[in-house]
C-alpha cells in the first residue's frame, strides 16, 4: 500500500485534447509513463472551454463544438520523484504549458491489490 503525506510537488500539464504522441493521445502517453515510473498517481481533466498561446478559444458549447478541448493532467508525488519525471515531459510536450506547485498532501492511501 502506498502512502504519501506532507510536502509534495504537483505538476500540471495543459495540452489540447487532440495532441498526440505516435498516433496516441498525448494525455494517455503521459499517464502511462507516470504509471511506469511509479509515480503516486495521475488524473486527466477535460476542460469545457479555454485558450492558450494561440489565443484561439476552444469550447464545448453546442454552437461552436471543438474537437480540441483543453486537457489538464495532474500528478502529485514527492518533489524528487516529480522532478525526475520532468525530462520525459520535455520530450512529450512540444506545445502546451507545464507548471509546478508546492503542495501538502493531507491524506493519500492507495488501495490494497486484490488477490
Amino acid at each position: 500500500m502506498m502512502r504519501l503525506t506532507g510536502r509534495a510537488l504537483r505538476v500540471t500539464i495543459f495540452v489540447g485534447e487532440s495532441d498526440t504522441w505516435h498516433h496516441k493521445p498525448l494525455y494517455s502517453e503521459i499517464v502511462h509513463r507516470a504509471h511506469r515510473v511509479g509515480l503516486a498517481g495521475a488524473s486527466v481533466f477535460r476542460g469545457i472551454e479555454g485558450f492558450g498561446a494561440s489565443s484561439l478559444i476552444h469550447t464545448s458549447r453546442l454552437l461552436s463544438l471543438s474537437e480540441d478541448l483543453p486537457v489538464a493532467i495532474v500528478i502529485v508525488d514527492a518533489e524528487e520523484r516529480v522532478r525526475a519525471f520532468l525530462p520525459q515531459l520535455d520530450e512529450l510536450v512540444t506545445e502546451g504549458l507545464v507548471i509546478l506547485d508546492d503542495c501538502e498532501v493531507i491524506r493519500y492511501v492507495g488501495r490494497e491489490a486484490e488477490a
